[in-house]
């Protein structure tokens, strides 16, 4: 992730942000890690003019199916399992960053109002790149792939273990996690935990993960790597990756089974629960998840507005006298 992207803040919707008046952060996916890379840098006084942050900013940090420890669908996708960080020259990865670039040099007005891929600062734009231009960013020389800087390197194991080892777990901040899931075991052999229960995108994602062999003639990614920990998944996450940070430092957690065992809630520590979803169950639509949708949600406004605070209840915005 690249930290240089946040060296121009513009006046935020929250001013009033800083050490007295922190706030709740809630990541799904690469969403968790992107609130943790903005932590660190909060506590490393990294944004130009704001000379007085700390990780205090932040009092509390909850991740739905976060991806902390990286993914073995990288390698079914296309990134080299020796190393993390390249592209097999013939892959789905390959296919989807052509597609990318020549989407975004054609610059077709229509096309990018329905959606944009946000690299309108790489000026990929036929009518300033031309025939050539487009050439150098196929070949990864230009473009937003050439520096090797982007989502997916970070979701690789060996790319995860390099952001967390320098990401760190703050004393005085309270962390929460949802690790997601969607298989069983029957017999010992890991498989999808049934059909309805799964998005049909995620299927053959789930039992495709669940099968997952490392090449046995490349290098395992950490001492200790054992294929049946990262088998159990939710579709696009391994479920061992989404608890806590783990790789290549494991950060204090804690699972819990009944909320009230844990109360007190401590910072510092990595609380997680274990819950039976694919990994956008929570985030495409309520009437999808149902009760559950609900629960977890409420779950999460109810435990910061209630139990977590550093050494008095904080006051809210709306309880202001």
């Amino acid at each position: 992730m690249d930290e240089t992207a946040f060296d121009y803040c513009d006046a935020g919707n929250y001013p009033q942000w800083d050490e007295d008046h922190p706030i709740h952060f809630v990541g799904h996916s690469a969403g968790a890690q992107v609130v943790r890379v903005l932590q660190q840098m909060l506590a490393d006084k990294k944004f130009k003019g704001y000379e007085d942050t700390s990780e205090n900013w932040v009092l509390s940090i909850t991740s739905l199916s976060g991806a902390f420890n990286g993914t073995t669908r990288t390698y079914f996708d296309g990134m080299q399992p020796d190393d993390g960080k390249t592209m097999k020259p013939l892959s789905l990865l390959q296919l989807c960053r052509i597609g990318v670039i020549i989407y975004d040099w054609l610059d077709i007005p229509w096309l990018k109002d329905y959606y944009n891929f946000g690299f309108d600062h790489f000026n990929m734009s036929r009518k300033k790149l031309g025939a050539w231009g487009l050439v150098e960013c196929l070949l990864g020389n230009a473009g937003p792939f050439a520096t090797g800087d982007w989502i997916l390197t970070d979701l690789t194991i060996q790319g995860s273990m390099g952001m967390n080892s320098h990401l760190q777990t703050f004393p005085n901040t309270f962390y929460f996690s949802y690790a997601t899931k969607r298989t069983t075991k029957i017999l010992g052999v890991t498989v999808p935990s049934g059909i309805l229960g799964i998005h049909p995108l995620l299927f053959i994602r789930v039992l495709q993960m669940s099968q997952w062999r490392h090449p046995p003639d490349v290098p395992p990614p950490y001492k200790g790597y054992r294929d049946e920990d990262w088998q159990e998944n939710d579709g696009a996450l391994n479920t061992i990756s989404m608890t806590h940070p783990r790789l290549p430092i494991e950060h204090p957690s804690r699972l819990v089974v009944n909320d009230s065992e844990c109360l007190p809630l401590q910072p510092g520590i990595w609380y997680y629960k274990i819950v039976e979803a694919d990994h956008i169950l929570f985030i495409v639509n309520r009437e999808r998840a149902g009760v559950q949708f609900d629960l977890i949600y409420d779950s999460i406004f109810e435990r910061c507005r209630k139990h977590v605070f550093r050494k008095t209840p904080q006051t809210l915005p709306n309880q202001a006298p």
